[in-house]
């Protein structure tokens, strides 16, 4: 018996292990990271992935866009990423641009602009110009307290 216990506690050590791995994994997921400039600023917009699209809201880009990042990276017959820009006029929010990209993108290393490369896209009324471009990042790891 006294053996059979020592059988499992060693057993049982590597399994711990990779379940701690996995979750370590986990938790440093990939996630997609957008760049953007509008009016002379440029900001970034992180966004991790999630399970459902439905959910995501966009974020207000100056007065004019909208900008809005959707990441599923499972189940992997529908995996992609999706971009959407939308006009925020007075009476409605209009769908001005879209991009989608597989998940997992094809790696350009070295590449100005990422997986999506640079997009430009203008407001027809005040000559406005909103230009992104997005890439695959892992956040950094913790620091050890």
């Amino acid at each position: 018996m006294q053996y059979f216990k020592s059988f499992l506690l060693r057993a049982s050590v590597p399994l711990f292990a990779a379940l701690a791995l996995l979750g370590v994994t986990a938790a440093r997921a990939e996630q997609v990271l957008c760049h953007y400039t509008y009016g002379g600023e440029t900001k970034q917009l992180l966004t991790p992935a999630v399970a459902s699209p439905y959910g995501v809201e966009g974020i207000a880009v100056g007065t004019y866009f909208r900008l809005r990042v959707v990441f599923q990276n499972k189940p992997a017959d529908i995996a992609s990423i999706k971009i959407y820009t939308y006009a925020d006029r007075d009476d409605q929010v209009a769908l001005i641009h879209q991009a989608t990209y597989p998940y997992p993108p094809p790696s350009h290393r070295g590449a100005p602009y990422g997986f999506s490369g640079l997009h430009s896209i203008y407001e027809p009324r005040r000559e406005g110009e909103l230009q992104y471009w997005c890439e695959m990042v892992k956040p950094a790891p913790k620091a050890a307290r």
